[in-house]
This record gives structure tokens, sequence and C-alpha cells, in this order.
């Protein structure tokens, strides 16, 4: 799937797809401090699935060009900043830092989730949940793909591990779970435009 990125959407959240299980309920509880992995049961399951956000559109000269610099930079910044991002995040721990990558420890009320990133520059973010209490292991993957010169994608990628049987007895389930990933997704691009215009990009 293929999305421009000058489309509207929610807030972001693709580690762990909290926003998702927020979703299902069609808006935030009403103490949304509480909230625990029972209170929100899209946490575990990421499911396999790929999707594309254009960034640069040649034909719409609105939209502003971003360079693969200031898209970098943003994407980096998602995982560094991610209240930025995910304005009902409580806190996030950086609790180790190199170029490469990053660990942390993000607060959601009582809900606590580590979690590893890792960063091919310039090229790709990894999200690395590992197996804690009831999440299983997952990963996102964001890659930058340049199909023709300055014409860039975002491509995301879920994977939690479950086979195709597992996948097909959530179907149902699964696309509501695909479409408010793409939704937040288009929403971190979004972002990141608004922090280019700024100037907050290079």
């Amino acid at each position: 799937m293929r999305y421009r990125a000058g489309s509207r959407s929610g807030r972001n959240f693709s580690e762990l797809a909290l926003q998702a299980r927020l979703r299902s309920a069609k808006a935030l509880p009403r103490h949304y401090k509480d909230i625990t992995l029972s209170d929100c049961p899209c946490v575990p399951y990421i499911m396999k699935f790929s999707h594309l956000i254009e960034i640069n559109d040649p034909l719409n000269p609105l939209l502003d060009t971003l360079s693969r610099e200031q898209l970098w930079r943003g994407l980096v910044l998602r995982a560094e900043t991610p209240k930025v991002f995910v304005p009902y995040l409580d806190k996030c721990n950086i609790l180790e830092k190199s170029s490469l990558s990053i660990s942390r420890e993000l607060h959601y009320g009582t809900l606590v989730v580590h979690d590893r990133v890792t960063f091919l520059p310039q090229e790709q973010v990894v999200y690395h949940v590992p197996a804690q209490n009831e999440i299983p292991e997952s990963t996102l993957t964001m890659t930058i793909e340049e199909p023709e010169p300055n014409i860039f994608f975002v491509r995301f990628e879920y994977d939690d591990g479950a086979d195709e049987a597992q996948d097909s007895a959530e179907a149902m389930y699964n696309d509501f779970r695909k479409s408010a990933y793409t939704e937040s997704d288009i929403d971190t691009i979004r972002t990141i435009r608004e922090m280019a215009e700024k100037g907050e990009l290079g």
C-alpha cells in the first residue's frame, strides 16, 4: 500500500501501537494515566504488515520538498524525543545511547515498555521490543526508499513473529490495526514535515 505524505491522521505511536488500542475505544480513557496492558488489548498483536508513505510529490507544488538529511533527522528524533510524536507518553528514559542505537524505557501511566532502536544512517531505523511481561517480541522497521532522485518514500514494516495461521485467526482485528498503524505512521511524516517547516531539521 502507498500513501501520500499530505494525508490527515491521528497522533503516532508505532512501537506497540498503544494508540491503536485507544482508537478501538474511540477515545482516550477518562483517566488515561491509568492505562494498563489489559485496558489496551492491541499491544501484543503487531502482526506482519508493510506499507509505503510518499514523501516528495513532484506533481504537488504546494508540498515542500524534504531532503534525505531532513527526513532522516526527523526519523531519528522520533526515536530520541518520542513525546513530540506521542502526546500521551508520560516519560521516556534513554538508558543507553550511541551513534547507532539507543535503549529506551517508555512510561504510559502504569504501563512501562522497554525497547531498543538501531540506526543504519540515512537509510533505516529499527525498533525492537523484546518479550516482556505479557508483551511478545516484535519489530518495526522504517526504511527510506529513493526509486528516483529526490523522490523519497518511507516503508513501514511491522512483524510480531506470528505465523500465517495466527495472522489468519486474527484477520478481522488485523484489518483494524492496519488502518490505525497506517494513520499513525502518516502522522509521523506530517510531524516531521512540520518540524522541517520550522527549521528544526536543518
